[in-house]
This record gives C-alpha cells, structure tokens and sequence, in this order.
C-alpha cells in the first residue's frame, strides 16, 4: 500500500509539472516610444495630462504604449495573448516549464515572472472575504434630504464639504468591482444618468461593454451607491456630483489570478481617461488553485502583480482606495492586496458607535508599514442598488463611502500632492497619532482636514469671523470682517430649514434642541461652522 501511495504522489507530482501556469512576460524595451513623447495625446487623454500638469508629474516610459510586434510574437510562437500591462511592460500567457524556457530565451524578453507562489499552506479564506453580502431588503425611509446616508456621512465629517459646496463636481471616480446591474436603469442611479456623469464603462473579464448585465454580481452597483446613489429624501451618497467610470475586473464565480490583471488593465484605462481617484473593493490572497496563493510575508507592498501596478497609479497622481478585507474573524484575518501598498490608502470598517467591525481585516502589512491607513462606516452602512435602499456589511462599502469624502476634499484642493494628501487624512484622523491594527490611525474626518487646509493653504485666504453664541437659545450671530451676502441653516440631516439675506444673524429660537450647521456665504467664499441649539 505504501509503494502505491508513493507511485501515486510521484505520478501526480510530475503530472502537475507538467501543466501550464499564468506567468508574465517582461519585455525589454519599448522601441516606439519616442513616438509616443512626440504626442502624448496619442495615448492619454489631455485630462490625463493635466492632472500630471497639475501635480509636476513627468511622462516616462511606462506612458507609452506597449510593443505590439511583441504580443504578435508571442502569437507567432503558439501563445494565446489576452491580457498586457504597458505599467509593468510585459503580456501573460499560460505556459508549461519547457515553454518558459523558450520564452526566456527570446531577444525581446527581459524576463518571465511567475504568478505561482506554490503556498499551499496559505489557509483557505472563507467566501465573504472579498465582502459581505448585501442585505437587499426594504428599509424604512425618512423623509429628510441626507436620509439612511446621513449617519456615515457624519461619522467621517463629510458634511462641512458639502455645506461648502464641495460635492465631487468635477472628479472622476473610476470604480474597478464585480458587476454593475441596474445602474442603466434603476431610479437610484437616474441623476447620474440624467446629468452624464457615467462617462465611461467596460468589462475587462469578458472584454465588452456589458457591465450592467443582470447576470453578473450587483456588488459594484453597491458600491457605486454608496458614492453616487441618489433618490431624493431618502439617500445620498458620499459624493453625489462626482463623474464615474465602471470597470469590472472581477469574476465572482471563481478566484484566478487573471483577475489581478484585469484590475491592473482597468487602472491603466482609468489613467488614459485622466480618472482623479480609483476605488477597489477587492482584495486577494487566496486562488482556487492554491499554487497562486499568497502568503502574509507576500503582503509587503511590492510582490502581487496588482500591488505593483496600483503604486504606479499613485504614481501617477490617481488617489487609489482599496478595502483591507473581510477576514477579521478568519484564519487568515490579514488584509489583502492591492490594500498591502504603502501609497494605497486603505480602508478599514467601524460600526456606528465607532467601534471597528469584528469582519475586519488586520494590519500591518507585512513590512511593518500601517494598515489599514484609515476607516469608516462598514457595518450596517446604507447604499442603493436598482431603485431600493439596503444595508450592507463590509470594507467593500466602507471604501467607497470614504472615497466620496476624498473626491469631495480633492475638489476643494485639486493640486494638493497625493501623498501629503493621504498624510493628512491619516494625520486628522480619531487615533493620531495611535493606531490600531483593525483600525489604523482611525476614523476619518475630513471637515477637519477640510479646515485645516483651509486655513494654512496659500490658495484660500482665511478671512476672520466668529459666530455667537455657541450654544444659542435665540439669535445666532456672526462677528466678521467681511460682507455677508447670506447665512443657511441646516439641520443633521442636511435639510436647508431656514436662510437670510444681508444680515449677520438668523432667529433660531424656535428649533428643537440639537446639533446644526450654519452656512455663511461671503463674496468668493463660503465659509461653515457647527452650532447647537439649546
């Protein structure tokens, strides 16, 4: 018995080396590149270039459009060729080891990269992973203009952006998830459709255009809720003003590591579209075949191909978001790649009280680098899909929820650098300069970061004004320098419940007791402050 469990282990050994595997092959060069130096525009779009205008960030080769005579030949030689990266120059075929061989030996390749990793001792996570399921059910609806999105918003301090008229109009979000039925149709996305800001959309798994097909996983519809979602008096998203693009990277029948490149080619695509912020509610670690799976000392910002190719879209001035994972409460409870990279910000859930959600996943990454960098909202958070509000639990939708108060500070300050950006963000959050490893540096805030910005930057003068008295029983007063042309009042909700004009006081004597928010435009500028009511 022993000798024929041995003749089947070795029979089975030489049969799984001789199967195929997904490797990378590098190229060496890119011989038409001067061409592309000549006219950038023949690859990127000129939003795509002012956005490196505006950030001092320089072409280089990686911009330039991969060899195609090198993808031919690979054809030439037997390889069926779907997918390449112009970022990481090079295409992925399946190849057996005799054929890596021959493709090592090609004058234009650099080099093969393997995608297996051969861990088979990487446990298996379980499904809900990648996210937590929605719950697709009915909920009760308020009448207020923030609705079920009011409480997220406020628990990352969002509202002071909006009230300031910083509501994501001119951002461009591109959204890399699993599917997008409904958003061509669903009442909840008919502001976006009405005032065109889905500017763009494409399936790199299937290679079409059909993102919306109901026959696909409605989990990027979620997502793209929570940003952009609208039905009046009941939900708003986190950046409802925001223009989108929709890429799905992600198959959810199967785990392969084909999916990190599709992701990898969205990004590049969100880049040629000039795209200011990635949002990625995805995250690997496990494959199907486990020779693919990563390992938590993979976790190190630099050895997942989508890893890589996420720090080169930072790079390139695109603020990527990425969820740390579901996996808080599994075997493997580490967060997941792309979330592993340093100039990736990711995201980390809390419930509502705060508190970080059991599900989410753990940091640092592998190199000791904090993560995830920030968190919000991924317990019970709403969203809309179709035409009907859910709840829905996981990192996967504290994300984007976080994405929308990034896009709305991006259009407050368009040319701040990234990387102070993200430094900021960390800096103003609940736990700075403490961390947690479910946490990180803790709740996001961007009214204050809003208003730190605001009152250190060289691009907005701080004008000197003081409303009183805080808390006010009657008449709220504002102290300034400068001419008031209106004050707005708004209640928790984000519902506008009174306004003046030409005066520096409003009557609030007969508002219930409470917390709001006083909106004080002055000429070019608007200005906002908190107050309650006794």
């Amino acid at each position: 018995m022993k000798k024929l469990l041995l003749f089947c282990f070795l029979a089975g050994y030489f049969t799984v080396n001789a199967q195929t595997e997904l490797v990378f092959v590098y190229f060496t060069d890119k011989p038409n590149k001067a061409a592309f130096y000549a006219n950038p525009l023949s690859e990127l779009t000129q939003k795509s270039l002012n956005r490196r205008t505006s950030l001092g960030i320089p072409l280089n080769d990686q911009d330039a459009p991969i060899e195609q005579s090198y993808i031919q030949n690979l054809q030439n030689l037997g390889f069926t060729v779907t997918d390449y990266s112009k970022w990481l120059n090079g295409a992925a075929v399946n190849a057996t080891p005799v054929q890596i061989t021959t493709l090592q030996s090609q004058p234009y390749v650099l080099s093969v990269g393997r995608f297996a990793k051969n861990n088979p001792s990487v446990p298996k996570a379980a499904a809900s992973n990648k996210w937590n399921t929605s719950s697709d059910t009915q909920k009760t609806l308020t009448v207020f203009d923030y609705g079920s999105g009011s409480a997220q918003i406020d628990q990352i301090n969002i509202r002071p952006l909006h009230l300031a008229g910083y509501t994501g109009t001119g951002i461009s979000i591109a959204v890399i998830d699993a599917g997008f039925p409904y958003v061509d149709t669903g009442t909840a996305f008919e502001r976006l459709r009405t005032n065109n800001q889905i500017k763009g959309v494409y399936d790199f798994v299937t290679k079409t255009n059909n993102v919306y097909s109901t026959s696909i996983s409605n989990h990027g519809s979620a997502v793209l809720g929570a940003i952009g979602g609208y039905i009046k008096d009941i939900f708003v998203g986190s950046a409802p003003d925001a223009d989108f693009y929709l890429y799905r990277s992600e198959n959810s029948v199967g785990e392969v590591p084909e999916e990190e490149l599709y992701w990898i080619e969205a990004a590049e695509e969100a880049d040629r579209k000039g795209v200011d912020i990635i949002t990625a509610s995805l995250g690997y670690n496990v494959f199907d075949d486990p020779r693919y799976s990563y390992t938590y000392a993979d976790m190190n910002g630099n050895t997942s191909f989508i890893t890589k190719a996420a720090g080169i879209a930072a790079d390139k001035g695109i603020f990527v978001l990425a969820a740390a994972g579901n996996a808080g409460l599994q075997t493997w409870h580490y967060i997941m790649t792309p979330a592993d990279n340093p100039k990736v910000f990711s995201i980390g859930s809390v419930d509502s009280a705060g508190n970080s959600s059991g599900f989410s996943s753990y940091g640092p990454n592998s190199l000791g680098v904090v993560k995830p960098d920030g968190s919000s909202r991924g317990t019970a958070s709403a969203t809309v899909t179709n035409s009907t509000l859910t709840s829905v639990n996981g990192t996967s939708i504290a994300t984007p929820i976080a994405a929308g108060g990034v896009a709305c500070f991006m259009q407050a300050f368009p040319s701040m650098n990234r990387e102070l950006m993200r430094t900021k963000l960390r800096q103003t959050a609940s736990l700075y300069p403490g961390h947690t490893d479910q946490m990180g540096y803790g709740i996001l805030n961007f009214g204050n970061v809003y208003n730190q910005v605001l009152n250190t930057s060289e691009m907005v003068k701080k004008q000197k004004f003081a409303i009183f008295p805080n808390p006010v029983k009657s008449i709220l007063n504002v102290a300034s320098e400068i001419e008031i042309i209106s004050l707005e009042v708004y209640d928790n909700l984000g519902k506008l419940i009174r306004n003046s004009y030409g005066q520096k006081s409003i009557q609030v004597e007969d508002f219930p007791k409470g917390t709001y928010y006083l909106k004080i435009q002055a000429k070019n500028q608007t200005f906002y402050e908190k107050f309650l009511k006794e």
